[in-house]
Parts: structure tokens; C-alpha cells; sequence
């Protein structure tokens, strides 16, 4: 595997070790609390013990980025394990001070991984820190997981040859090492040693094996037996994409290996949950922002001549029409001028976007740079019509365009933010956004919901792809 750098487990060690000790002991000292300087070393190595039980310090996940929600999961298991053990000392300590002490570990962990990851990631886009895959399979599978994995940026994962089972050639251009007899060899060996060889001759760290009519059960097994002899590590490609691991639960029936997928979730506590948060975030939000937006639309209104708010027809949920509020930031008749722009459009797919749009005024591009013209469609997430998180609202004309693939964006909710919207907007191809789209129907969860919302600040605040 790709060195990762060294320094990435002892930064974290004494990250954790010291942001949840030497606040939890200056604290307590400031406080006048007894057994302060105990109570800090305990509180260090509690936090980087829960660290260490959940494998983050494992080679393979450190430097990884999985979002806040693990190291905020991580944080309250601290929370349990320090309250069983001041109950079980007979500690007296007021619970709101050791809130307040703790908190400083959550966002230097937070800190931390962060920066490790940015760091990690600007290696691997010099080709640095990567896993080296030796893929095996039928050839065109291989050839379809070596694309896949070479298209995508945001995995470690680099192909650096194949070994082809049975008969045709790899399309893909990838150095290719002996080849396996497409049926069943006599022994064990015959597959082993040739794919062994691949792993030693170009370096790979792990093998990857995409099952085929030519290479499954038993054949699969003996194969996994030479590879784990020799130390080397198997992966299975079963041939889904986009659908995440919380969806996936392993099984097994009369010895044969099982993966359920689970499906979407679209009932219960959770859907709930959404809409709950989705209608009084709205209404809290136009309340406090009332006055922002009476200054927005004061500025809207002295800049050009026309209404302060724009009202367009989106498609929601199941495909029904809805009127989506946003603050005109076109000039009056932008609508009709949008043909004779047709040849300017500088989107590959069924969205029309320019940068340098001529019937953007000069208000509403500051709008759009940092996306408050889409303030007023709290409105429409008060009355049912949008979500604050989901795909992104589309014209009437798209929809029309549609292909069944991409009809499926509409059995949600439309939304004001999404995973388009922290991943580039206008900047994303079509199918990018699509495949976005679709990932995040088939996975919602209320998590992922949060994760988005919080990282929506940030792209705002980037302003990237906004225009």
C-alpha cells in the first residue's frame, strides 16, 4: 500500500491525548474542582481509547474522510464512558462543566482529521499514498471496474494491472499478467500462482476479484486460499455502484456468502424526522431572517425595474408542478431571451447556464455568487412543496426530456441544497448531477441530511460553481 505519511498517527494520538485532557484538568482546576489533574489524564486516554476501539487509528482509515457524524458518534460514546466511571469513583462533578471541558475534544478531533485529510488527498492527486489494485476477472468486467475506478477521484484506489479469465483481450490498456483457463483448473495452484506472480511482478497491494460465470464458488474459494498463503489480500467486486455500505448487510445460507441490499428508506421514524426538521427550520428561518430579507429585497427592487421576487414553475415530487420563490435576479423578460442565448449555453446537458449570463443584473449576480437569491424558498419548504436537503428542482422543459433513469430524481422532494450543491453546481456535468441525484434518493438517510446541510456553509462561503 502507498505510505501514507508518518506523522498522521502521532498528530492524531496527541490531538486526542491533549484536547480532551488539558481542558478537562485546567477546567476542573479553574473551577476549584477536586482530583483536576487525574480527571484530565483520564479524560485523554478515555477519548483516545474510544478512538482506538472504533479502529481510527488503523492505517486504513486514518486520513480517511468520513464526514463528522463518526467522530460526533465517537464523542458521545466518550460522554457514556466517562459517566459510568465518575459514577462507579463516586466523583461528584456538575455535568454541565464536563460538557463544556469535553467539548474542546470534539473540534480538535474534528480539526484534525480534517487537515490529515486534506493533507492525504493532495498526495493522492500526485499519484502519492495510493492502493496499487491487481484486478482479475472475465475481460470486460475488468475492463468496466479498471474505467470505474480510473474515473473517479474520491477512493484510493489505483488499477495497475489485470490478469484476464478466459477468452478476449482487455480494452482498457492495462499491463495484463498471465492468463486463467476459463474453466476450472485441476489444481489450486494453477490460479494462484499466476495471479501471486501479477501481485509481486507490479508491486499491487491487493487483489480484486469481479466473479463471472468463469470464476465463482468453489473455483473463488481455492483461489482465496493461495492468496491469503501468500499474504496478500482479496476483494470482491459484486458489481454495484452508488449504493452505500449502511445499505449493505452480509449473510450466509448453507455456507454459500450473501449480500442483501437494503432498500431505500422511505417510512418510519426518519421520513418523519425530515419533515419535521424541514418545516421548522423553515419557519425559524424566515422568521429571524425576516430583516434580511426585507434589505434583499429593497436592493432587488433599486436595481432594476420589474417585481422583487421571481416565480417559476419547478416539478416536484411524482412529477407534480409546483411554484418555486426565489429573488429575481434577471432582468424583466429574461425568460423570453433564453432561446436566443441557446448557442451560449455552456452546459453539456438538459440545464441551460452561462457565466457571464447579460440578463443577470448587478445585484442579482452577488445573489447568485452567494446563493441568497434562493432564500424565499423557505416559503416552499414551509408548504411542502421542496426540502431543505435533496435534488435539485428542475423545469418543466427538462423533465420533458427525461429518461426513465433520471424520472427517478423525482420520488423525492426537490431541494434547496443538496449533494450538487457541495460537490461544484453549475461547474458539474449532466451526468455528474444526475449520478448525484440518484445517490442520494437510493441512500437518504437523516444523517446524511445533516452532513449536508453542514457542509453547505462552506460551499456557499467557496462560492464555487455558482452563477
Amino acid at each position: 500500500m502507498g505510505r501514507k505519511s508518518r506523522w498522521y498517527l502521532p498528530a492524531s494520538l496527541i490531538i486526542d491525548l491533549s484536547g480532551a485532557g488539558v481542558p478537562v484538568g485546567l477546567m476542573l482546576y479553574a473551577a476549584h474542582q477536586p482530583w483536576a489533574v487525574p480527571s484530565g489524564v483520564v479524560a485523554g486516554l478515555a477519548w483516545a481509547g474510544v478512538q482506538l476501539f472504533r479502529t481510527r487509528y488503523e492505517a486504513r482509515a486514518i486520513g480517511e474522510d468520513r464526514g463528522a457524524l463518526p467522530v460526533l458518534h465517537d464523542w458521545f460514546i466518550l460522554l457514556g464512558v466517562l459517566a459510568v466511571a465518575h459514577t462507579a469513583m463516586g466523583v461528584r462533578l456538575r455535568a454541565p462543566l464536563c460538557l463544556a471541558a469535553l467539548l474542546p475534544a470534539l473540534l480538535l478531533t474534528l480539526i484534525c482529521r480534517k487537515a490529515v485529510h486534506r493533507h492525504l488527498a493532495a498526495k493522492r492527486r500526485r499519484a502519492q499514498a495510493v492502493v496499487k489494485v491487481l484486478v482479475v476477472g472475465e475481460p470486460t468486467a475488468a475492463d468496466d471496474v479498471t474505467a470505474h475506478l480510473a474515473a473517479r477521484t474520491d477512493h484510493p484506489y489505483v488499477a495497475v494491472g489485470a490478469v484476464p479469465v478466459g477468452d478476449g483481450e482487455c480494452g482498457s490498456g492495462i499491463r495484463t499478467g498471465k492468463r486463467l483457463a476459463a474453466a476450472t483448473p485441476d489444481s489450486p495452484a494453477e490460479d494462484s500462482e499466476p495471479v501471486v506472480g501479477a501481485v509481486r511482478g507490479l508491486g499491487a497491494d491487493l487483489v480484486l476479484v469481479v466473479p463471472g460465470a468463469t470464476l465463482s464458488g468453489e473455483r473463488l474459494r481455492r483461489l482465496s486460499w493461495g492468496l491469503h498463503d501468500a499474504g496478500i489480500e482479496l476483494f470482491l467486486a459484486p458489481g454495484l455502484v452508488e449504493v452505500s455500505v449502511k445499505r449493505l448487510e452480509t449473510g450466509s445460507a448453507g455456507g454459500m456468502s450473501l449480500l442483501r441490499v437494503a432498500p431505500p428508506t422511505k417510512e418510519g421514524v426518519q421520513p418523519l424526522l425530515k419533515q419535521v426538521l424541514d418545516r421548522s427550520s423553515a419557519l425559524l428561518g424566515l422568521l429571524l431572517l425576516a430583516p434580511l430579507l426585507l434589505l434583499i429585497g429593497a436592493a432587488v427592487k433599486a436595481s432594476s425595474s420589474g417585481p422583487v421576487f421571481y416565480l417559476h414553475e419547478r416539478i416536484g415530487l411524482g412529477g407534480r408542478p409546483f411554484v418555486m420563490w426565489k429573488f429575481r435576479s434577471m432582468r424583466v423578460g429574461a425568460d423570453s431571451e433564453k432561446a436566443e442565448l441557446a448557442q451560449e449555453n455552456e452546459h453539456d446537458g438538459l440545464m441551460f447556464k452561462m457565466r457571464r449570463d447579460p440578463r443577470v443584473t448587478r445585484v442579482g449576480h452577488w445573489l447568485r455568487r452567494t446563493s441568497l437569491d434562493e432564500l424565499p424558498q423557505l416559503i416552499n419548504v414551509l408548504k411542502g412543496d421542496m426540502s431543505l436537503v435533496g435534488p435539485r428542482p428542475p423545469l418543466a422543459d427538462e423533465v420533458a426530456r427525461y429518461t426513465p433513469v433520471e424520472w427517478r430524481r423525482l420520488t423525492v422532494r426537490p431541494g434547496m441544497t443538496g449533494l450538487w450543491q457541495i460537490s461544484g453546481r453549475s461547474d458539474l456535468s449532466w451526468d455528474e448531477t444526475v449520478q448525484l441525484d440518484l445517490s442520494y434518493v437510493d441512500n437518504w438517510s437523516f444523517t446524511s441530511d445533516v452532513d449536508v446541510m453542514a457542509r453547505t456553509f462552506r460551499a456557499v462561503v467557496d462560492g464555487r460553481g455558482a452563477y
